[in-house]
Parts: C-alpha cells; sequence; structure tokens
C-alpha cells in the first residue's frame, strides 16, 4: 500500500511539474543561471529603486526652489530633464521647456544648440522621429564646441539608429543604417575620450561581421569603468556581438547583465529586457518571458517610450498566448491530479477501514489466543501439579503397604508366640484391642498431612484467606491438620465425593456433610462456588 502511494504522487507531481522542467534550456549554465536570479530579484525590488529615484528629484526641486541665478537653475532644469529622459519622457520635456525659457543666458551662446540636441533626444524617446531630425537638421556642427559636437554626434546616430529599427522597408532601413555608421565614425574621428572611441570601435566591430575584435574590446573596457549607464551600454553591445556570433546563451547573459544595471539606473525606455523575453520565449523559460514583458510594457507605457511600445506590443500576443496556454495546460493537470488524489483519498480511507477491520479481528484473535494460551499453561500447571501429586502419594502408598505388610507380618509373629506359649487370655486381650488400628490410622493421618502440607506448603493460609475472620481454622499445636483441613485438603486433592472422603477418614456421611456444611457457610464470597476457589488454592 505505502508503495502503491509513493508511486501515484510521483506520477501525479511529474505530471504536474513536466511542463515546467521537461525543456532542456540551453541557457542554464552557472553564470546564467546567478544573473537571471538576480535580476529576477531586481525586478521584485523596482519599487524600491522607485522611491529612491524619487527622492532625488524631490533633492533637485527643493534645489530649484532655492536657486536664483539663471545659470543656476539652468543646470538644475537639465540635471531634472537627464533624470527624467528615459524615466518619464513628458517631464522631460517639461523641464526642458523650462531650460528653453531661460534662454538667452548672458555669456552661454551655445546653450541655445544644447536645448536643441536635448529637445531632438526626448522627442526620440516619444517616437518623433521626423520632429527629431528636423532640430537636429537646424544645428550646424562645425559651429559646435568639441564636446557640444560629440553630443550632437551620439543624438545623430541615436535617432538614425531608432528609425532604422522603426522603418520596414527594407531600402529605407539600410540608408537610415548607413547613416547610423556615418555618425559612428564621426564620433571616433571627434571624440577627445579614448573610451568614446574604443566603445564605438567595438559596436562597428559586432555590427560590422567582426564580432571576435569587438569582444576583446568591450571585455577590457568592462574592466575599466563602474559607470552604470556606460556599463549597460557596453553590455548591450557585447549581446549584439554574440548575436552575430549566434550563441544564444551568451546573448541571454549579456542582455540580463544590461537589464540588470538598467532596473538599478532606474530608466524606463530600454531595449534589453523585452529582447531577453524573446530569448527566454524561445528556450522554453515562458513564465520568465511572460514576468519579463510585463516589466517591458510596464515601464514604456509609464516612460511614453513609443518605439519600446511597439517592440512589446509585437512579441506580447505571442507569449500571452503561450502563457495563457501553459496556465491553461496546467490547470487541467492540477484538476486530473485533484482528481487523482480524490480518488487515492477514497481509496485510502477504503483501505484504513479495511486495514481496522483486520485489526480488530487480528485483535479478538490474539485476545482469544492469549486467554486459551493462559488457560493452556493453568492447564499445564494443573497437570503438572497433578502428576506431581501423583508421584509423591504413589511413592507414599508404596512405602505405606510396605510397611504395613511388615507391621502384619510383626502383629503376626507376636500372636503365634502367644498361641505357641498357651497365653490364651494374653492372645484374647490382644485380639479384642483396637489399639493397633488406632495407631496405624493415625500414623496414617499424620503420614498424610505430611505429604499435603510438602505439596501445599502454604494452604492453611490460603484457605483461611477464603473464610470470615472469626471462622478461620487454627491447628493445634503439634498437629498439622485437623479435620477440618483435612476435608478440604482431599478435596483440593480431586477427591469430592462425600462417600469417599467419609471412608479416607472414618467418618460417617453425616458428620463429612455437616463438616463441609459448616465451613461453606463462613466462605467470604459465594459460598456456592467455595469448594471451587478451595481447588485453586
Amino acid at each position: 500500500m505505502k508503495l502503491f502511494v509513493t508511486t501515484f504522487v510521483a506520477i501525479c507531481l511529474s505530471i504536474v511539474f513536466a511542463p515546467c522542467l521537461s525543456p532542456a534550456w540551453g541557457y542554464q549554465s552557472d553564470a546564467v543561471q546567478a544573473v537571471l536570479k538576480d535580476l529576477d530579484e531586481a525586478i521584485g525590488q523596482k519599487d524600491e529603486y522607485l522611491v529612491r529615484k524619487h527622492a532625488h528629484i524631490q533633492e533637485l526641486q527643493k534645489s530649484l526652489e532655492r536657486a536664483v541665478e539663471p545659470m543656476e537653475q539652468y543646470d538644475l532644469y537639465e540635471d531634472l530633464f537627464e533624470e527624467y529622459l528615459h524615466f518619464q519622457a513628458d517631464s522631460a520635456s517639461y523641464y526642458l521647456n523650462q531650460c528653453s525659457k531661460l534662454l538667452p543666458i548672458e555669456g552661454r551662446a551655445d546653450l541655445e544648440e544644447e536645448v536643441k540636441i536635448n529637445r531632438a533626444a526626448v522627442l526620440g524617446v516619444m517616437g518623433l522621429y521626423a520632429d527629431a531630425l528636423h532640430w537636429l537638421k537646424g544645428i550646424d556642427a562645425s559651429a559646435l564646441g568639441a564636446d557640444m559636437r560629440i553630443a550632437y554626434y551620439h543624438a545623430c546616430r541615436t535617432c538614425y539608429g531608432w528609425l532604422a529599427d522603426y522603418t520596414i522597408e527594407k531600402r529605407e532601413k539600410q540608408k537610415y543604417l548607413a547613416d547610423t555608421d556615418l555618425y559612428r565614425d564621426s564620433i571616433m574621428l571627434f571624440a577627445s575620450r579614448e573610451l568614446d572611441r574604443e566603445i564605438v570601435r567595438a559596436e562597428k566591430a559586432a555590427l560590422g561581421g567582426q564580432p571576435d575584435e569587438a569582444i576583446n574590446i568591450l571585455e577590457r573596457l568592462l574592466k575599466e569603468t563602474d559607470d552604470m549607464e556606460i556599463l549597460s551600454y557596453l553590455n548591450y553591445t557585447m549581446y549584439e556581438a554574440y548575436l552575430a556570433k549566434g550563441d544564444v546563451s551568451k546573448q541571454i547573459y549579456y542582455l540580463a547583465r544590461t537589464a540588470l544595471w538598467d532596473m538599478k539606473r532606474v530608466v524606463r525606455e530600454y531595449a534589453s529586457l523585452h529582447k531577453l523575453a524573446r530569448l527566454l520565449y524561445e528556450q522554453g523559460d515562458i513564465d520568465r518571458a511572460y514576468k519579463y514583458l510585463n516589466c517591458s510594457m510596464e515601464d514604456a507605457v509609464a516612460c511614453h517610450a513609443r518605439l519600446r511600445s511597439l517592440e512589446v506590443t509585437e512579441i506580447y500576443p505571442i507569449i500571452d498566448r503561450a502563457y495563457q496556454e501553459k496556465v491553461a495546460h496546467e490547470r487541467t493537470v492540477v484538476g486530473g491530479l485533484l482528481l487523482g488524489i480524490s480518488v487515492l483519498v477514497l481509496l485510502l480511507i477504503a483501505a484504513v477501514g479495511y486495514l481496522y477491520y483486520w485489526m480488530k479481528k487480528l485483535a479478538t484473535m490474539r485476545r482469544s489466543l492469549y486467554d486459551a494460551n493462559k488457560q493452556l499453561q493453568a492447564v499445564n500447571q494443573s497437570l503438572e501439579q497433578t502428576g506431581k501429586i501423583k508421584e509423591v502419594y504413589i511413592a507414599r502408598y508404596l512405602d505405606r503397604c510396605v510397611s504395613y505388610l511388615d507391621k502384619l507380618e510383626q502383629y503376626r509373629r507376636s500372636l503365634e508366640k502367644l498361641a505357641m506359649a498357651s497365653k490364651t487370655d494374653a492372645l484374647f486381650k490382644v485380639i479384642r484391642s483396637d489399639q493397633f488400628l488406632r495407631d496405624e490410622r493415625k500414623a496414617f493421618y499424620r503420614d498424610f498431612d505430611k505429604s499435603f502440607l510438602e505439596l501445599f506448603p502454604h494452604f492453611i493460609e490460603d484457605f483461611n484467606r477464603l473464610l470470615v475472620e472469626d471462622g478461620r481454622i487454627e491447628v493445634k499445636p503439634g498437629e498439622l491438620l485437623n479435620t477440618e483441613l483435612r476435608i478440604f485438603a482431599l478435596i483440593r486433592l480431586g477427591v469430592t465425593d462425600t462417600n469417599r472422603i467419609a471412608h479416607f477418614l472414618g467418618y460417617s456421611l453425616a458428620t463429612v456433610y455437616n463438616y463441609r456444611s459448616k465451613i461453606r457457610n463462613k466462605a467470604v464470597g459465594d459460598k456456592d462456588r467455595f469448594e471451587q476457589e478451595v481447588m485453586k488454592v
């Protein structure tokens, strides 16, 4: 029964969890599992990150309230714009408008171009790519300072990259990709920081069919920086390199790393998480894919990031349908399992009832066997005692017979001597005397008493316990048993017939009967069962 239950439960559990465990996921290396676990925890802590983000924004807003100088106000508006740019696009647009209202600021003519670049950036996040290009085309790059020019090239590359991602028509897509690559070249040409040039070089290698070169560059750069924004970008570029190599496990790993930094940076406009969801879906991890896609959708909507919303919407119905089918399948299996468990419970109840019936029956049989065994032991003990009694009395009987024969022979010779001596008077005197018989009977009773008490040394004490206190029998000094005790000693030996007892003791029937009645009336318990209790002593 126990083996049956264990096997049944194991089969049911394997049916329930088979859909979740059956795919042999290719990405399940220790490193991948560790980063996915970290990402799950980060998504679970998203509300905590948001609280810290809003706290930082509130600090900037409080500083803004205290600011008096236009340039100080402009810097705080720009900081708030940067905080909101990839977090909440409409708020970023609001603070950018506040920056624009402060222009012109004395001594900072370049700020107008900076506002245009930032406006293009926020319009791009909102999916208004034509408007973003309009603002960018209105800027003369040659008139910009070195840092502003790099910012301009980054904005142009980003905007054309978005257009390439958004465009379906192949020719237009290639045109936008070419423009994106041109601006990468411009960044490499004019960037003052080695880091900027190396990042672009790695990006060009990853997208240009040289993924190994890109990986070598990126691995080195990842060791040289701890800036979360740069780490996010480097990990995403590493994903693109492994995408070119076709290594799915590494793609998942670096997309997860990118998404992890995006969560910690508290940005809502990102590409990493929904692309990771697609890869996990293709690998069979539907639960994680569904969770990551929901998170991406929530963030894209909250940020008003049009492109990201469209990207999520493209894959969402597929993963949602797969997830619903999986849930429906699991519900069906669970329903079947519950039905099976119900049947099993009924079978167990029946089995328990059946076992209880047989256990009760077995207990009754054991009790009967115990009673029978006890009775058998009593019978064996009684037989053993009876055998012992027989041995003792047979030996005593033989000794008594031999002794009696010897005494008869002596009595005969004494009579013969008296007859031969012609002592007629003495002979008649001896013949008429019953002294010989009295002596022999007395010796016989003494021998009987001694033999009986050897067999039952506690008979007198046990016998008296059956009598009331004032009816108990005490033997006289020099006596072993008196007449009353001798009668019940015979009964203890199994001689219950009054005739035989009277003959044995040499009394009349009435005398023996009176003795038995008198003692029985002094019994403590049931008088009718008194002699049966004596036989148990």
